[in-house]
Parts: C-alpha cells; sequence; structure tokens
C-alpha cells in the first residue's frame, strides 16, 4: 500500500500560484516595515495609484507600454531607493520604497504580472482581464 499526501480533490500550487502567495507575503511584511519603522499606514494607500501611471506608455504602444510598466512594475528600483534610504538615512526615500514595494507585491498577488510586448492583458502570470478565459491552465 502506497501512501500519499496529497489530498484528494485539491488543486495543485503551481509557480504561478506560488508567486501569487509570495508576493502577498511580502505586501504583508511592507505593512510591518511601515508600521514599525514609524511611516503612517495610509501612505501605502494614498501611493498606490501612483505607480500605475507607467502605464501611460501604452499610448505610444504596446511594446512601449511593456516597457515602462515592467521597469516601473519590478523590484529592483524599491530595492536601490530603500537601500539609499538606509544608508543615507532619507525617510521620504525608504517611504516611497515601501509603497512602491507594496504596489508591485499586491499587483501580483492579485495576478498582474509583468507584461508581455504583444497585449496589456499578458502578463507572466498569466492572462488578466477578459482575456483571462482564453488561458488553459494545465495542472499535472
Amino acid at each position: 500500500m502506497r501512501l500519499s499526501l496529497a489530498a484528494p480533490n485539491v488543486r495543485r500550487m503551481t509557480p504561478i500560484h506560488w508567486q501569487r502567495l509570495e508576493n502577498a507575503v511580502i505586501a504583508a511584511g511592507v505593512i510591518v516595515a511601515t508600521v514599525t519603522l514609524d511611516y503612517a499606514w495610509w501612505w501605502l494607500i494614498a501611493l498606490f495609484l501612483v505607480f500605475d501611471l507607467s502605464a501611460l506608455g501604452y499610448v505610444a504602444s504596446t511594446r512601449a507600454g511593456a516597457f515602462f510598466y515592467n521597469a516601473v512594475h519590478s523590484y529592483w528600483a524599491p530595492a536601490i531607493l530603500g537601500t539609499i534610504a538606509l544608508v543615507a538615512d532619507v525617510r521620504w526615500a525608504g517611504l516611497v520604497a515601501l509603497a512602491w514595494a507594496f504596489h508591485v507585491a499586491v499587483d501580483r498577488a492579485i495576478g498582474y504580472g509583468l507584461k508581455h510586448a504583444d497585449h496589456f492583458g499578458h502578463t507572466h502570470l498569466g492572462w488578466i482581464g477578459k482575456h483571462r478565459e482564453q488561458q488553459v491552465e494545465e495542472v499535472p
């Protein structure tokens, strides 16, 4: 008799599910860091949509839009800004870095990934919006 730790009828976690979960945890960690560092928590909400201005690149083309969106919706810039905040003791930079990282984490947690250049709805986490039905999810 073979023992299985997998529960029947339980959906398997795909790499996409793991990335979404990971980013939800990052978002929670950013909230804790924000409060612990004595920033007002509401700044995370107040600054949230500022980072979506990068989507204005889509006015030029889908390729330009994906480039600007991905440049802003990656962790590299908040990491650099956060490092500057810590090293130079610049509090406003720390707040912006936390708000930026929070935005990226929440976006990824709810399924808004980095964009492919072919369509706004095509992300590294799958399709979003009305095109999501086109996506065929493979579960081993």
